[in-house]
Formats: C-alpha cells, sequence, structure tokens
C-alpha cells in the first residue's frame, strides 16, 4: 500500500524573509529589485506540446453503474459493473470506463476508490469519464480516491467528483493524531499519482474535475513526468493531514526522456482554500497548504519546463503559486489573491524558493494588508515583470520595471468571480506571451491592443 508520504512538502522549511518595500498607489514600478534578472525578448515563444489526439486502437467501452453488479459483462449500460475498479482491472490500451449515476466508495478501510495500475499507449489512452449526462461520485475515507501507480501511464481522469472524509472530521480529531502516520481518515488524498513504487507513470491527463475535502492533498504527483492538469477545480483540502499537503503538487519530477520543452502542464485551474490546520509531522510547523506548488524538482535533476498558466488560486493557507528547488518553471497569466492565510505565513501570492530558471510574468497579485506580495528568496535567473500588484500597503521584495502597482478592478472576488472590469489596469499591459491564445474561460488571448495581465481577458 502507498499512503503517507504523497505529498510531501519541504518548500517551506527554508523561507527566510526578506525586507520588502512600500509603494505607492497608481506608481509604475520603474527599478528593478531582483537579482539576476534574464531579459525577456520581445516575444515567447516556446511551443506547448501538439494537443492534437492519435487515432485511438479500436477496443472495448466498460459501464459502471450505482446499481450494477461486478458478475455482470460491464459492456452495455444495462449490465454495468457496480465498482470502477472491476472495470479498471480489465482495461488495455484505448479502453474508455463510463460511470454512470452513483456514489463510489472505498471497498476497505485502508483502501482507495480506484487503483489505477494498467497502461494505455500513445495512440491508445486509458480514459475514466462520465456516461453522458451522468454525475458519478467517487467519496472515500481512505488513503486515496483514486491511486495512480506503478508506472501506469497514458491515463486519463476527465470530468469526474472526487470528495474526500473531511466532512466526517473535526478538528480537534485531527489534532489528537497529529503523530498517528497510520490514519487515513485525516491523511487521505483526493487524486494521487505515484512513482515510488513499482515505476514511474507519465502522461497523464487530469482535465475537468471537481477535487475537493481531502484532509490531504487535492491532486499530487510524485516522481512523475508528462503529466496536465487542465480546468479542474480543486478546494477545501490539505486540512487534517501530517504530511504537508497542498491543492495541486508535483514533487520530484522525474525525466522520462531529455524533453526540454514543456512537459508539466497547470492550465485553467481554480485553487482555493487549500490549507493547513494541522503542523507538519516532520517539523511541527505550519508551512504548506499552498494552491500550487512545484517541489524539489532538482531530486531527480528535472529538465523539462512547467507551465503553470491561467489559474485562479486564492485564500490557500501558502502562497498561490509556489516553486522550491525546482528549475525551469513559467509563472503566466494567473490570478492570485488573499493567500497566505495560514498565519505566521508570509510567503507572498507567487513565491520563487531556492529555484532558478523562474519566470513570473503577466499575474495579477493581490495580497492582504501587510502581507508581502511577491517573494523571491534564493533564486537565480529568475523574473518577475509585466505583473500587476495591488496596492493596499502590502509590500513587494520582487519588482519588475513594466510591473504596475493598481486596483485590477475584480467583478466580484468575495464570490469568486475574478474577471477584470473594462477600466482595469491590467487591459493591454501583458507581455505577448503568444503560445496562450486562450485565457481561463477559454476564451481568445489577446483582444484588443495587447495581452492582459491575469487569467481573465478582458473580452
Amino acid at each position: 500500500m502507498i499512503h503517507g508520504l504523497g505529498f510531501l512538502s519541504l518548500s517551506a522549511s527554508l523561507v527566510l524573509p526578506w525586507a520588502l518595500t512600500g509603494l505607492v498607489q497608481g506608481q509604475r514600478i520603474t527599478e528593478s529589485l531582483v537579482k539576476d534578472v534574464r531579459q525577456l525578448s520581445t516575444d515567447q515563444t516556446t511551443p506547448l506540446p501538439s494537443r492534437k489526439l492519435i487515432s485511438q486502437v479500436t477496443t472495448t467501452t466498460y459501464y459502471v453503474s450505482g446499481s450494477g453488479n461486478d458478475r455482470n459483462s460491464g459492456l452495455t449500460p444495462s449490465s454495468a459493473f457496480r465498482t470502477i475498479q472491476r472495470a479498471a482491472d480489465l482495461t488495455r490500451p484505448g479502453t474508455t470506463v463510463l460511470l454512470m449515476d452513483g456514489v463510489y466508495k472505498n471497498t476497505s478501510a485502508n483502501g482507495s476508490g480506484l487503483v489505477i495500475s494498467r497502461s494505455g499507449t500513445a495512440n491508445g489512452w486509458i480514459t475514466y469519464k462520465p456516461y453522458p449526462g451522468a454525475k458519478p461520485k467517487i467519496q472515500h475515507n481512505g488513503w486515496h480516491g483514486i491511486v495512480i501507480e506503478k508506472g501506469a501511464s497514458y491515463v486519463e481522469i476527465n470530468g469526474l467528483e472526487i470528495v474526500g472524509n473531511n466532512a466526517n472530521i473535526t478538528r480537534s480529531y485531527a489534532l489528537s493524531q497529529r503523530y498517528n502516520r497510520s490514519n487515513p481518515l485525516t491523511n487521505g488524498n483526493c487524486i494521487t499519482i505515484d512513482g515510488r513504487k513499482g515505476g514511474r507513470p507519465h502522461h497523464i491527463r487530469i482535465l475537468n474535475n471537481k477535487i475537493h475535502d481531502c484532509g490531504g492533498g487535492g491532486i499530487g504527483a510524485i516522481e512523475s513526468d508528462y503529466l496536465t492538469l487542465d480546468n479542474n477545480e480543486v478546494y477545501n483540502n490539505a486540512w487534517y493531514s501530517i504530511y504537508g499537503p497542498s491543492g495541486i503538487s508535483m514533487l520530484s519530477n522525474w525525466n522520462s526522456d531529455n524533453n526540454q520543452g514543456y512537459k508539466m502542464i497547470v492550465t485553467r485551474n481554480k485553487v482555493y482554500n487549500n490549507q493547513m490546520f494541522v503542523p507538519w509531522i516532520v517539523n511541527g510547523k505550519y508551512q504548506d497548504g499552498n494552491g500550487i506548488i512545484v517541489d524539489k524538482g532538482r531530486d531527480y535533476g528535472y529538465k523539462g519546463r512547467t507551465l503553470i498558466a491561467n489559474n485562479i488560486s486564492y485564500k490557500n493557507g501558502g502562497s498561490g503559486i509556489h516553486t522550491y528547488a525546482s528549475d525551469h518553471v513559467d509563472i503566466v497569466h494567473n490570478t492570485t489573491y488573499l493567500n497566505n492565510q495560514t498565519e505566521g505565513i508570509n510567503y507572498g501570492q507567487i513565491m520563487s524558493n531556492y529555484s532558478g530558471d523562474v519566470k513570473v510574468i503577466n499575474n495579477i497579485l493581490y495580497s492582504a494588508p501587510n502581507k508581502p506580495i511577491s517573494s523571491n528568496n534564493k533564486s537565480t535567473n529568475t523574473t518577475f515583470n509585466y505583473n500587476l500588484y495591488n496596492n493596499n500597503g502590502s509590500r513587494a521584495n520582487s519588482v519588475g520595471t513594466n510591473d504596475i502597482m493598481a486596483d485590477p478592478q475584480f467583478v466580484n472576488p468575495s464570490g469568486g468571480d475574478f474577471r477584470i472590469k473594462g477600466t482595469s489596469r491590467a487591459i493591454n499591459n501583458g507581455f505577448k506571451w503568444t503560445n496562450l491564445n486562450n485565457d481561463y474561460f477559454g476564451k481568445p488571448r489577446p483582444v484588443g491592443a495587447g495581452y492582459d495581465i491575469g487569467a481573465h481577458e478582458y473580452q
């Protein structure tokens, strides 16, 4: 059984606060405070991998239903299996598993809702998704809602709801378990991609899912490669685990080949209210609960680039977006708002921490008063530029010559609506990052005279 250390993070333990500089409302920032800043060219042309699907091999579709039976054939809606695991154990390259209405639970206390250990191929992915019109739910109180392990690759999880055990746990109970490494009730993760035992997964797509209320991490990938996380809603995770989890976590990325282009892609996700209410068992501190983190990529000398773009990350306990001991990360066109909710965490809305070759471009960073906006701690070859920082008396210690200090003018941030109004200074003031043709909502980018800053392109 693989559990426990999934989503373990060292990112926060070495953060050293820097002196920060106050800024004046409406002032365009003219002096860069970032050391080793790399100059941007007039255009960003690093290509994204092709998303054109290769024709799949002809194979089987299995059906799973809340009223099915595992003694059925699973080959038609009327002969559906009862458990997703029954279908998963029969999958071959190109198989599609369609989940009909129903609640699917782990069958044992220490188990998972679904264990995926069988691989597809480059022209025959294995896909798990809802039956047309259905709204299936994987609800678990074990170690994982879904775990992808033993090197399973070319797997897609698309359009499911995965919910953990937080509703059945109180903080007082979780704190009473703060030294118990073997309790899945408080430590269970929603989706885990685990390369620590039996082979390392690669080519995994997690798309259009609703992922919430897991005591452990929301989506976590460990020692894996070629991961695409797109259009997921990830919230209310990381509350009760002792293992220092976050909303979306990529830990110790691993090279399955020598490609140095984009391989880890995190786009159009809405990530919020992920934070720690139980200290990390390693040092007794509250130091993670980030929205999105790229963690310890140097463990295996990861060479591929990571793209974090068009995400909305808000009201998480740690950073909205965080890199720790990782290289080759592009953080572009994101909106981060009122993160650092955990008392004592002052990382900034976006933080580059002991990292290198990091670009932080075209982002909106909105911090609470007396909390730092941006942070660059002992990182090299790191660029903060063309970002918009709110002006509420907060501080920024990582500033580029084209950054702007102004109110971004969100439509309704308290209601989770981070579209910008037509009078926002974010409009047309971004850098020309041409490999992103759409915004968070899938609308065209750019519109008008230039690229807008943040996840939303004003239409």
